[in-house]
């Protein structure tokens, strides 16, 4: 596809509305993620936390995303795309603010499964809202463009980070972290519902007869395999991203100067899922997440044995890249896969199984680390399970460019 395909997207202007209004909150979604990360770190000094407890915190988010992927995967082919992605943003703004009163451990991590609810409901959701609204040439890059505000708000969680959490605190960055959710929530007023949806509205199954068609054999293969790339691919971002400043602590760097590598290996995200977007659609969903799920493996053992400075910094850009430039590939192509009755279903599944990856990941990272566990160690368990991750879609994926998934 050429440049000028990829420009039209923005020259639309219903098309334009869409992507930048749920783009942003997509954005808002990751700066609250990323927060996480980085009081985490910040929290491990203030409260004195052990690494088990760091792991468990990210945990408990990562379960909330479980249980409110799946929950509102199967809502919206239900009520529609649009009415639960306003509830969702409305659960995850809530419970983000109120995170910045939290008086305790226990009720940090209660707020923020109730945010994790919200977020991990709104991702898949707005996923398939876009994918549904796009034209079949556009699809798949217009899904990793909406992917890629999720570096935007990483980078603005690192910006946050560096300049106000070691001067102003923790619960200020939290205060931030909720305010443009309720932009969004305004921006969200403006979207319509999938086209899609409302064409196959009378087709509406209940929920039993969805999640059985899910696995039903003209399905059953590709849902086998995105459940395990989903799992694969989440259990290792999460694993290693939001332990990433924690991860610098322990190589030696300040909390200052750790805050600041990691917003320079974010960064790096933003050309990954740009690269993504334009070579998805050239040589297809299929090649993509091949190519950059084994270069984010690659990277993986690289970033776990660095032993210098600029040898971190290097592989953490090289992690960054590709990592996020196979996320944008995965939520482009998993929503093809499905018919429009059962999409979100499917996307939703897909997702809170992956988000049981989510929950494994960060935890692990942290029973390691308590344990005295090398960090190469726990980076080359990160790289065998990309490396299933890709050999599951090269044997089981299909290629979905260009097709319509109401076949």
């Amino acid at each position: 596809m050429s440049n000028g395909s990829a420009l039209s997207l923005f020259r639309d202007s219903k098309l334009r509305k869409l992507l930048l209004s749920t783009g942003l909150s997509w954005l808002f979604d990751a700066m609250d993620v990323g927060l996480v990360s980085f009081i985490a770190a910040a929290l491990s000094v203030e409260w004195g936390l052990g690494a088990h407890q760091i792991g468990l915190m990210a945990a408990v988010n990562s379960i909330g995303m479980a249980v409110g992927a799946a929950v509102a995967g199967s809502l919206a082919d239900r009520y529609g795309r649009k009415s639960i992605l306003l509830w969702t943003l409305l659960i995850f703004s809530a419970a983000s603010g109120l995170s910045a009163l939290a008086t305790s451990f226990a009720v940090l991590c209660v707020l923020r499964f109730i945010a994790g609810f919200g977020l991990g409901g709104e991702l898949p959701v707005a996923s398939t809202l876009v994918s549904e609204s796009v034209p079949n040439e556009q699809r798949g890059r217009a899904i990793v463009l909406l992917e890629s505000f999720w570096a935007g708000g990483w980078i603005a969680a690192a910006i946050i980070a560096y300049f106000i959490i070691p001067q102003y605190g923790w619960r200020i960055a939290l205060v931030i972290g909720a305010v443009p959710a309720v932009y969004a929530l305004y921006l969200r007023k403006a979207i319509q519902d999938s086209p899609r949806f409302i064409q196959h509205a009378e087709q509406k199954l209940p929920f039993r007869n969805r999640a059985a068609a899910v696995w039903s054999k003209p399905y059953r293969k590709s849902t086998i395999m995105l459940w395990i790339l989903w799992f694969a691919v989440v259990f290792s971002y999460y694993g290693m991203f939001l332990w990433l400043p924690t991860v610098m602590v322990l190589k030696g760097f300040g909390l200052l100067k750790s805050f600041q590598y990691v917003l320079i290996i974010t960064l790096a995200q933003l050309p990954g899922y740009f690269t993504a977007a334009y070579f998805i659609e050239k040589w297809g969903r299929k090649f993509v997440l091949v190519a950059y799920l084994s270069l984010t493996a690659f990277s993986a053992i690289w970033f776990g044995l660095a032993d210098s400075e600029s040898m971190l910094v290097t592989a953490g850009i090289s992690l960054s890249f590709f990592n996020l430039g196979a996320w944008g590939a995965m939520y482009a192509y998993t929503p093809e896969l499905y018919p429009t009755a059962i999409r979100s279903t499917g996307v939703g599944l897909a997702a809170a199984f992956g988000r049981i990856g989510g929950v494994i990941g960060p935890y692990l990272v942290g029973i390691l680390v308590a344990a005295g566990t090398a960090i190469s160690v726990v980076f080359i368990i990160f790289f065998a399970a990309i490396v299933f991750g890709v050999l599951t879609v090269l044997i089981l994926g299909v290629e979905t460019k260009g097709t319509d998934p109401d076949y």
